[in-house]
C-alpha cells in the first residue's frame, strides 16, 4: 500500500474564470503550499509604471498622490519573461524600448461637468516613436523582446475589453492633467504595484481534524463555526474518533485572484516555474563544491572533532575550574573524542551556502555562556555533545 510520501502531486481544478481559478492541491506537504502562494504573490515579473514625468497637473491632487494611483494600475504583462528586459540587465544608460514602455496621458475639462480621469485614459506609445524621453534604440537591440509582445503588452488593463476603468482622478471645467508615464519590469518584493494577484489564499482542513485552529464559542461550535464549501471534498470525522498526532495536511484549497495583468492559469503556471527554479539554483549551490570548505574547520577523526583543551584559567569571565580571577576555563580538560561511542560511515559534507551556517555531525564542546553558568553542576566538568548533522540560520 503507498503512502502519502509516495503519491504524485495532483491538481484538481475546480473553477476558471477571466481573473479567477479555484483548484486543490493533493499529496504535498504544508511548506510546499505555502511556498507556492508566496512565489505566486511575490516572485512572478510583471510591468508596472515606475516613472511619472507631470508636465501639467492643475488638478486638486498633489503630483506624488497622482503618481502613486498610477503606479497601481495593473498593465497588461504576458509573457512578461521574455517580452522585456529588467533594467538593470539592459545595456541602455536611461531607457530604451527593450526595458521600458512609455505611456501618455492628456486630459482636459472644458464642461461645467465633473470628468472622470481613468486608465482609460492613458494612450500606449509604440516602440520606436519615443520623443524626448529615453535615449535612441540601438537598431536590432530590442528585436528579440519587441516580436515577443502582444499586441496589448503594456496597456492599461481592461482598456480594449469593455472593462470599468481605474479612477486616477476626477477634474473640473479649466482643469487639465498632462503626463508620461515609465513602466518597467519588476516583482513584488520590491513593491507591491508588480504583484499580479489581488489575493492568494489557501484552506486546509476544513473539519479541522488536526486542531489546527482554537474555536472559541458559547454553546456549540458546530453553529458557531460552520464549515466551509471545502468540507464536501473530505469525509467527516467520526465521533469519538481518537487523535492522531502525526497526521499532516496533505491537501489544499486554493484560491487564487489576480488584477487582470497576468491571467490565472498563467499565474499558477509560472508560479510553479519559479519554485521549481529556486529549489534547483539551491541544489546546484549545495553541489558547486566537493569539500566544506567552511573556515575555521576543526580537524575530525572518524566524523567527529578532535579534543581541544581549555586551560590555563585565571580569566575574567565566568567558567568551571581551579582558575584564579574569577574562574576561567580551568586546568580540566574536555575527554577525546576516542572515549565516547563513534558512529559508523562518513560524515557528510556540504558546501558552504551564502546565508547558512553548517553544523557537522560529530562532538561538539559545551562552552558555556554566561546564562548557563547558573545551572553549572558541582562536578566542573564539560559534557561532549554529540549532534547529527544540522543546518541552521546564521
Amino acid at each position: 500500500m503507498q503512502g502519502h510520501d509516495d503519491l504524485e502531486p495532483t491538481v484538481h481544478i475546480r473553477e476558471l474564470k477571466k481573473d479567477r481559478v479555484n483548484f486543490v492541491l493533493k499529496n504535498v506537504d504544508l511548506a510546499f503550499a505555502n511556498s507556492l502562494r508566496r512565489v505566486m504573490m511575490a516572485d512572478i515579473p510583471t510591468v508596472a509604471i515606475d516613472m511619472v514625468e507631470i508636465e501639467i497637473n492643475t488638478t486638486v491632487l498633489p503630483d506624488e498622490f497622482i503618481a502613486h494611483r498610477l503606479g497601481m494600475v495593473p498593465l497588461e504583462s504576458s509573457n512578461c519573461d521574455e517580452a522585456i528586459r529588467y533594467t538593470r540587465d539592459c545595456t541602455c544608460l536611461a531607457g530604451c524600448d527593450a526595458c521600458s514602455i512609455v505611456l501618455h496621458l492628456n486630459v482636459s475639462c472644458n464642461d461645467h461637468h465633473t470628468m472622470d480621469v481613468t486608465s482609460h485614459h492613458l494612450d500606449l506609445i509604440p516602440p520606436g516613436t519615443r520623443d524626448t524621453w529615453g535615449e535612441p534604440m540601438m537598431e536590432g537591440d530590442a528585436g528579440e523582446e519587441l516580436t515577443k509582445r502582444g499586441e496589448n503588452f503594456g496597456k492599461p488593463v481592461g482598456k480594449d475589453d469593455g472593462s470599468s476603468p481605474i479612477l486616477i482622478c476626477k477634474i473640473r471645467k479649466g482643469q487639465q492633467l498632462k503626463l508620461r508615464c515609465v513602466a518597467k519590469k519588476g516583482i513584488a518584493k520590491e513593491h507591491a504595484k508588480w504583484s499580479p494577484c489581488s489575493a492568494v489564499a489557501f484552506e486546509y482542513d476544513p473539519y479541522n481534524k488536526l486542531r489546527h485552529t482554537t474555536y472559541w464559542y458559547e454553546s456549540d461550535p458546530k453553529t458557531e463555526w460552520p464549515l466551509s464549501a471545502n468540507a464536501q471534498e473530505e469525509e467527516p470525522p467520526r465521533d469519538n474518533e481518537p487523535f492522531d498526532f502525526n497526521a499532516q495536511p496533505r491537501q489544499f484549497y486554493f484560491d487564487v485572484e489576480t488584477d487582470g495583468s497576468l491571467g490565472p492559469q498563467e499565474v499558477v503556471m509560472k508560479g510553479l516555474a519559479e519554485l521549481q527554479t529556486k529549489l534547483a539554483n539551491l541544489i546546484l549551490g549545495l553541489k558547486s563544491q566537493p569539500e566544506l570548505g567552511m573556515p575555521g574547520t576543526e580537524p575530525q577523526t572518524n566524523g567527529h572533532v578532535a579534543a581541544e583543551t581549555w586551560g590555563g584559567g585565571g580569566g575574567g569571565g565566568g567558567g568551571w575550574g581551579a582558575g584564579g580571577g574569577g574562574g576561567g576555563w580551568g586546568d580540566r580538560q574536555v575527554r577525546p573524542a576516542e572515549a565516547l561511542p563513534q558512529a559508523g560511515g562518513p560524515t557528510p559534507v556540504l558546501p558552504p551556502v551564502a546565508g547558512l551556517r553548517v553544523l557537522g555531525a560529530g562532538v561538539l564542546q559545551a562552552r558555556l555562556d554566561g546564562e548557563a553558568q547558573r545551572n553549572k553542576p558541582t562536578g566542573g566538568t564539560c559534557d561532549i555533545v554529540v549532534v547529527k548533522l544540522d543546518v541552521i540560520l546564521h
